[in-house]
């Protein structure tokens, strides 16, 4: 039995050309496209300016999307998170989250599992399946965008900070962001792809003349401290990666976030903030400071709250901005993998592969 098409998969002049071997003129491909990104359409029955014959030809041929949802947890401060089985039985996890000033964020994975192997991260402790496509990663947004245009809300903002390292699938994720502007109307500023720390496709971001947000997972500021949480730092050094952040300012005038977990009596100390402080002095940035969320292969503990605070002040004496992240679905499994963690062990099976 031949597979439906996904019409998401298809650009305009695709689907133009597959309308155009039925028999059907090319503005149909405009009007379908139309009913997918601007209104929201759910199914093709909703498609209303499409003859009958058309309509039934698409429900029997086509599909709209490929993900399928295994579970679904909602918090109690609105967050929604969404666990997908792929096709060929890999599950990735999505959420979006809602804020008291009306964003709402879709945060999407952008492959089935990561090989960066940082030791603090659930989706770390998996190892690595495969690289999402392009649609793939685009239909997360799609997604929660369809369900909040059906609420008379719109989706504002997309961070790829799910499962995966974005710049290790890097062609997919860029079509991808570019779909999310120029499909759905999302602006580019809206739009951040974070990364442990992948020196050259920084340097390539720098290029594509994209106006996306760069986020850089950072978490030491010593060679020897972040080597030991995050074995990227052994292939770039944090010299050779801050190097690469300030030439990356220089060539786009953006701003550059430094995410930064806040790991009790380990990366929390007024030292360390002062080592941070002395590195970012002078960059263009931001730093987001995140206490730990605890997984279950890594035994740190979150900081506490007047370590945070000392934190952040001692990182204001060097002119160095800075915010905590507000954590958002504390009492479901909103954490990067722990949802899919929690799944494959009820069901005896915590390997990705």
């Amino acid at each position: 039995m031949t597979a439906p098409t996904d019409l998401l998969s298809l650009s305009e002049a695709d689907l133009a050309a597959w309308l155009a071997q039925r028999g059907q003129r090319s503005f149909r491909a405009r009007q379908i496209r139309r009913w997918l990104y601007q209104k929201g359409a759910s199914s093709v029955d909703q498609m209303s300016d499409l003859p009958r014959a058309l309509r039934e030809s698409l429900a029997a041929e086509t599909a709209l999307g490929t993900l399928r949802v295994a579970t679904e947890q909602s918090s109690k401060d609105g967050t929604v998170k969404r666990l997908y089985r792929l096709p060929d039985g890999h599950l990735i996890e999505s959420v979006l989250m809602r804020y008291a000033d009306g964003r709402r964020t879709a945060c999407i994975s952008s492959q089935a599992g990561c090989a960066m192997g940082c030791v603090f991260c659930a989706t770390g402790q998996m190892g690595f399946a495969r690289h999402l496509s392009s649609t793939e990663i685009f239909e997360q947004v799609w997604r929660y965008d369809r369900a909040l245009k059906a609420e008379g809300e719109r989706l504002s903002n997309v961070v790829l900070m799910g499962m995966g390292e974005p710049f290790h699938n890097y062609n997919p994720v860029v079509a991808a962001m570019k779909r999310m502007n120029k499909d759905l109307g999302i602006g580019a500023r809206h739009i951040t792809v974070s990364t442990v720390g992948i020196v050259p496709r920084i340097k390539s971001l720098a290029d594509e003349g994209i106006q996306v947000t760069l986020a850089v997972s950072l978490h030491a500021a010593t060679d020897t401290a972040r080597s030991a949480l995050m074995p990227v730092n052994r292939k770039w050094s944090i010299e050779t990666l801050v190097e690469a952040c300030r030439e990356y300012v220089e060539k786009t005038h953006r701003r550059i976030t430094f995410e930064w977990a806040l790991i009790e009596g380990e990366t929390d100390s007024v030292a360390e903030a002062q080592r941070l402080g002395r590195l970012l002095s002078g960059l263009l940035c931001h730093v987001n400071v995140i206490p730990l969320n605890p997984t279950g292969g890594y035994g740190g503990q979150p900081s506490a709250p007047e370590r945070v605070q000392r934190f952040l002040q001692t990182l204001g004496r060097y002119g160095v901005p800075a915010s905590v992240r507000v954590r958002r679905g504390i009492d479901i499994d909103a954490g990067c993998g722990q949802l899919r963690s929690r799944v494959m062990e009820e069901q005896g099976d915590s390997h990705v592969v």
